[in-house]
């Protein structure tokens, strides 16, 4: 009876000195007049993707209209799934369509790996200040515009350019026409991406490597494994879920191939094979003012990239990785 006396009183004494009041939630209003200067940061952001990106999505509603400029979207006649139904039935757009796709395919294979081998290496080198001049040297291309970049390209490779030129004299060969010949253009086109954009993106991957343990190469050594073997064992483990994600954005964007780079590198050789989703808007769109048509094939590549990014995540998340969302 006493023990159970003493406990009744602990008990009392417990509870006592625990408050089980639930404190009201704090004021929304005050907290957001609190941190008022964060919350104005991010207008500029906010007012950047209301006006850009959110308020023209209302001019897909034309993919859905025989739309005319003179009669506007208000008294344009409504056609329905019209235009997407021609996306299927044209020829053309089925074979820009796998335009798109074939050079799409081609840079994730080719050009995403790179940036993540790049990176790798760039984490192997020793000597700080070699490693800043290799990292600001293949940085440097990114900042070029596409106009630049290709036209360092055409001079290279036209029919007399320095290429060519040192093909007749080391080999004899004649002029190779590169920038005329289809085959060459898909080529070309990835070369370009991975010269100017492999060094900018091994910016994500270098954070992520900074972020493992020295100590974890360190135990490897002792253990005897070599830096190929702690490369594959510690160093792309740690990249892995960086480069799933990057992989899955890259799915989202799989119908985007650029079209500043394919436009500038068109010719009328090339066009069967080179003319994409991208080209292909703007020369039904603007060129042969087909509004319409083009929003339709606008929003199904939007569209496509929404399936993609989403099965991916869900596919990244049935491997046991986090993904996007």
């Amino acid at each position: 009876m006493e023990n159970l006396q003493r406990t009744t009183k602990m008990e009392e004494k417990v509870t006592g000195d625990i408050d089980l009041t639930v404190k009201p939630k704090r004021n929304i209003g005050k907290r957001m007049w609190k941190e008022r200067y964060l919350y104005i940061l991010l207008i500029p952001g906010l007012l950047y993707f209301i006006i850009y990106r959110y308020v023209p999505m209302a001019g897909n509603i034309i993919a859905f209209q025989d739309y005319s400029a003179f009669q506007g979207f208000l008294h344009s006649e409504w056609v329905g799934l019209k235009h997407f139904k021609t996306i299927f039935e044209d020829q053309e757009v089925i074979r820009v369509l796998w335009n798109t796709l074939y050079l799409s395919f081609l840079q994730i294979v080719f050009a995403f790996p790179v940036s993540i081998i790049l990176a790798i290496m760039l984490n192997e080198v020793r000597s700080n200040v070699y490693k800043r001049i290799v990292q600001s040297i293949v940085y440097l291309p990114h900042f070029l515009s596409w106009v630049v970049v290709i036209g360092i390209v055409t001079i290279l490779l036209k029919s007399n350019g320095i290429v060519n030129k040192l093909l007749e004299s080391l080999f004899g060969m004649d002029p190779v026409p590169f920038l005329q010949d289809p085959n060459w253009f898909m080529p070309l086109v990835v070369l370009e991406v991975i010269w100017k954009e492999s060094g900018w993106g091994t910016i994500i991957f270098l954070a992520a490597l900074s972020g493992i343990s020295p100590s974890l190469y360190e135990a490897a050594a002792v253990d005897g494994a070599s830096r190929m073997q702690q490369i594959w064992h510690i160093t792309l483990p740690a990249l892995k879920s960086t480069i799933i994600i990057l992989l899955i954005l890259r799915l989202g964007s799989v119908l985007d191939v650029g079209f500043e780079q394919i436009y500038l590198m068109l010719t009328p050789f090339t066009m069967k094979v080179g003319n994409v989703l991208d080209t292909f808007v703007y020369l039904k769109g603007i060129q042969n003012s087909d509004f319409s048509f083009a929003t339709a094939v606008g929003l199904f590549k939007s569209f496509v990239g929404l399936i993609l990014i989403v099965g991916a995540n869900r596919l990244a998340k049935r491997f046991g990785d986090q993904g996007v969302y």
